[in-house]
């Protein structure tokens, strides 16, 4: 997965994706054959009329440019992340704060996992990992959207087309199907939310339902909560599912409305991916305050060469308490402070913003201080006006192995799709 370079040259590179980011305001995205395309994968001429209308902010007109060295640096921090996580010594801590459900591991490795970065002069930095990253099949279709304005468009534009997503997609679907059973395929793999219709990345299950459906395997969208499990099978609307392609933020499967998933997910009556496993090893927050911790990765016997990328990659993360809360206080204006169970931005907070309302909540516990990394920046034209947008950078992953690099453009303290010009945007390595 690490990109190797030529020093010269990934310097080179480096301060020409750095040129691009700051003045190509030029239009790459074709939404006209953006559209198209979905509506063509689909089978519904009306697709993007009924769903994509009403996200105007889902796509940025802009890619983002980076450096293959840069890139190269992400993926070796992911692999420093990925052999931290099979030392026994590493997995003992984070199993001894997650739930029971937990602590049992099936053998899937997690479908999809987002590993997410701010870029800044000093270099990328991991901002936390994600179990149900969301945008992956989008970003594969919109890279393959984007027309060139220049020869360093069309260079990145050339590896941003390789169609290996969708054959490393359904390889990944039977690989967890099989760490688990000994049968080659699932029969049918169900696409599962809360209120999936209602989730603003919808457009993208329906995505995944025709890519597998494309390769032999039946798919269905569904509400975790109409699922029903007797008899030792799983149903959904009375069709058998083998296996589970989760997007639920209830890591735990805590929630009522998800009992019978729970229970047969525990009995091994199903195959869940990403599961409750896979988020205590590697999306649980607090995980950050080990893999920021040299002293102590050293004590679990993580290399020296692994420690010095997360040293350089992970931003100092550190469990708030009582006994603490009064001295983070005082250097908040240089932390950014998440909540143990949080997603998707909720509840985050800038230290330098928190009011002293907000931390009284935070200086009770359920929150990691993680030192503030600065995320990048993409200058975009907008209505005739420059105007400068925040990024960062999302690698979705399978098991170690780099399955897609996608950004997203934004406004605010947390990435979101409410920003004009903002959006999902490709990434183009130079």
């Amino acid at each position: 997965m690490i990109v190797h370079t030529v020093p010269n040259v990934s310097e080179a590179s480096r301060a020409i994706s750095t040129r691009l980011n700051r003045n190509c305001f030029c239009i790459t995205l074709d939404r006209i054959a953006l559209y198209a395309a979905l509506d063509q994968e689909v089978g519904d001429p009306g697709f993007c009329e009924a769903f994509m209308k009403s996200r105007p902010n889902l796509f940025s007109n802009v890619p983002v440019f980076l450096a293959a060295s840069v890139l190269g640096e992400m993926g070796g921090i992911v692999d420093a992340i990925e052999c931290a996580t099979k030392l026994p010594a590493y997995r003992d801590a984070v199993l001894s704060w997650a739930p029971a459900i937990a602590q049992r591991d099936f053998g899937p490795a997690g479908a999809l996992m987002g590993y997410d970065f701010h870029l800044d002069d000093d270099g990328p930095k991991l901002i936390e990992v994600n179990t149900n990253a969301g945008g992956a099949f989008l970003n594969a279709f919109l890279a393959k959207a984007q027309k060139a304005c220049c020869a360093e468009v069309e260079q990145g534009l050339i590896s941003a087309r390789e169609d290996k997503f969708e054959t490393g997609v359904v390889a990944m679907f039977r690989n967890e199907w099989r760490h688990q059973t000994d049968t080659e395929s699932p029969r049918r793999i169900a696409i599962l939310d809360d209120r999936p219709e209602e989730q603003y990345l919808y457009p993208e299950f329906v995505l995944a339902k025709q890519l597998l459906v494309k390769h032999g395997i039946d798919a269905v969208i569904g509400d975790a909560s109409e699922l029903q499990y007797r008899d030792g099978r799983l149903r959904l609307g009375g069709q058998e599912i083998d296996l589970v392609y989760n997007r639920l933020v209830d890591f735990a499967l805590d929630l009522p409305e998800h009992a019978a998933l729970k229970e047969a997910y525990q009995d091994g009556a199903v195959v869940v991916t990403p599961n409750p496993h896979n988020h205590a090893l590697f999306a649980s927050k607090r995980n950050l305050t080990l893999l920021s911790d040299p002293e102590v990765l050293e004590t679990f016997g993580l290399s020296p060469e692994m420690r010095l990328r997360l040293a350089g990659g992970v931003p100092r993360t550190t469990l708030v308490t009582p006994e603490n809360a009064d001295a983070l206080w005082q250097s908040r204006k240089d932390l950014f402070f998440k909540p143990l169970s949080g997603h998707g931005g909720k509840a985050v907070y800038r230290g330098d913003k928190v009011t002293r309302g907000v931390w009284a909540e935070i200086a009770r516990g359920g929150y990691v201080a993680q030192a503030f990394a600065a995320p990048g920046q993409r200058m975009i034209e907008i209505d005739g006006s420059l105007a400068p947008r925040k990024m960062d950078v999302r690698l979705y992953v399978y098991d170690g192995r780099l399955l897609l690099a996608a950004a997203r453009l934004y406004q605010g303290q947390t990435t979101n799709f409410r920003t004009p010009g903002g959006g999902f945007a490709p990434v183009l390595v130079i």
